[in-house]
């Protein structure tokens, strides 16, 4: 399916500079782009994302784990702050 954009003069000199370095056509540039980005079938396997990249320290605190440290830190802050405040 042919696509077409438009670019000013500069970056079309640019494209042609970039391509020109890798020893390919412009249109054949765009291609690797294309195919690298997106491939050339349909995306089929699993994403790669951040999710269980944290899985080697354990399971997530709750959500009353995590308001419980709060409460803590706050009142930790609260009595540090009362401590180091002059006289």
């Amino acid at each position: 399916m042919p696509v077409t954009i438009e670019v000013s003069e500069k970056q079309l000199y640019a494209l042609r500079a970039v391509a020109l370095v890798e020893g390919l056509s412009v249109e054949a540039w765009f291609q690797k782009i294309v195919d690298r980005e997106v491939g050339s079938e349909p995306h089929r396997g699993p994403y790669k994302t951040g999710c269980g990249i944290l899985a080697k320290y354990g399971p997530a605190p709750s959500a009353e784990e995590i308001d419980e440290n709060r409460r803590d830190n706050v009142a930790l802050g609260a009595e540090k702050q009362l401590n180091e405040s002059p006289p």
